[in-house]
């Protein structure tokens, strides 16, 4: 059993839960604050969006014991919130809930919209609020009850004065860096995490979109890895997931593969690719779609390469600016999508430098690419992240 002393909307609380208990169960069984609803209980639908130290988190996948000294606020801790009451009335106003079963966590998020996104259109309302579902409304009553109450509340907005600020050095969940030390396997080439190189007209990530920073470590010549990253066929081999059927100078087609738990998705898509000798830097854009749960994903990805002090070794930076819309959209938003990308990037960098050396990546380099197991690799970030809270090495 575990202590765990949090402020609950507004009030300090302190609870004995076991390791497994789920912040939702918490919230609903022990708290009585049944607004917390529970959905598809995996972190999907969002019905049970609760706000953690200022930012939606899904509380149906996250650990009660992980919460301690956090910040929760459930849709109970609204009573007094001007924002949150504009909302309520919005929705009333538009028709925006039927059943109401999506409703706490369809206002948490839109709440959330609507303070990050003061001058958001009719599109970029919908991709805010991609990530919660709803089976009754259509969703056109919400977007417009949403968009409503930004257009209604332009400029400066006024939060409430109990609304937690978010803080993203706060929770062991945010900016978790992979350590050489873990029994993860994972490549000791890459470095804490850091601000990457900036890139040449960088002017920051768009409405809509999300931003993923990192770096590795590649055991070549700055000279060598800028050759390996022209090779896109070869280069695709190193990615988990990745397979290429068609490879030119400025465009790629090929797929990804997905598996998390029972749900699977590949995305088929093309890609353009740009490449500056002068400044040893890549793009590459593309996008794809998901057949099965209909999902559609653009990217954007830029790296460089920076010579390091040691001429056998370089510096890659990689920025990942991306977008994803429909059934898998949820996923975009959560903190762990940092943890999936630092582990996959390591994993990269693992099989990058084995072909560097001359060596096979682990796996299998040839025919059909394996599918990229983000359900395995959220146990390995789970483990990771239950050893550090409890002070395991």
């Amino acid at each position: 059993m575990n202590t765990v002393t949090l402020t609950l909307n507004g009030e300090q609380t302190t609870a004995t839960v076991e390791p497994r208990t789920h912040l939702a169960d918490w919230l609903r069984e022990d708290c009585r604050l049944t607004g917390t609803h529970l959905g598809c209980e995996h972190g999907v639908c969002g019905a049970c969006t609760v706000l953690i130290d200022g930012q939606p988190a899904r509380a149906c996948i996250t650990f009660t014991a992980a919460c301690d000294g956090a910040d929760v606020r459930t849709i109970e801790g609204f009573e007094d919130d001007a924002l949150m009451a504009d909302l309520r009335a919005a929705f009333t106003r538009e028709h925006a809930l039927q059943c109401g079963f999506c409703t706490p966590g369809m206002l948490i998020a839109a709440r959330d919209v609507a303070l990050r996104a003061r001058d958001a259109d009719d599109h970029a309302v919908r991709v805010g609020m991609s990530g919660n579902l709803c089976r009754c409304t259509g969703y056109l009553g919400i977007a417009r009850a949403v968009k409503s109450v930004i257009d209604a509340r332009r400029g400066p907005v006024a939060v409430a004065a109990n609304a937690p600020v978010a803080n993203p050095a706060a929770r062991p969940w945010q900016g978790f860096t992979p350590a050489a030390d873990e029994s993860s396997g994972l490549a000791p080439a890459v470095a804490a995490r850091a601000s990457p190189t900036p890139v040449a007209g960088d002017l920051g990530p768009r409405d809509g979109w999300h931003r993923i920073e990192e770096r590795f470590v590649a055991l070549q010549s700055i000279d060598q890895v800028w050759a390996a990253f022209a090779d896109v066929a070869e280069l695709s081999k190193c990615l988990p997931g990745a397979e290429i059927d068609e490879a030119r100078a400025d465009t790629a087609k090929g797929r990804i593969h997905v598996r998390f738990g029972p749900m699977r998705a590949s995305f088929n898509g093309a890609t353009s690719l740009e490449r500056d000798d002068a400044l040893r830097e890549g793009r590459l854009r593309g996008g794809g779609q998901d057949s099965m749960t209909g999902s559609r994903a653009r990217a954007d990805i830029t790296y460089r390469l920076t010579a390091d002090t040691d001429p056998r070794r370089t510096l890659v930076s990689i920025v990942l600016d991306y977008n994803l819309q429909g059934p898998l959209a949820q996923f975009s938003r959560s903190g762990i999508v940092r943890d999936f990308t630092g582990r996959l990037v390591a994993q990269f960098a693992d099989n990058l430098n084995a072909r560097l050396q001359g060596n096979a990546p682990a796996g299998g380099a040839t025919g059909r690419a394996t599918e990229f197991d983000a359900g395995g690799m959220f146990w390995q970030v789970l483990w990771s992240r239950i050893r550090r809270l409890f002070g395991g090495r």
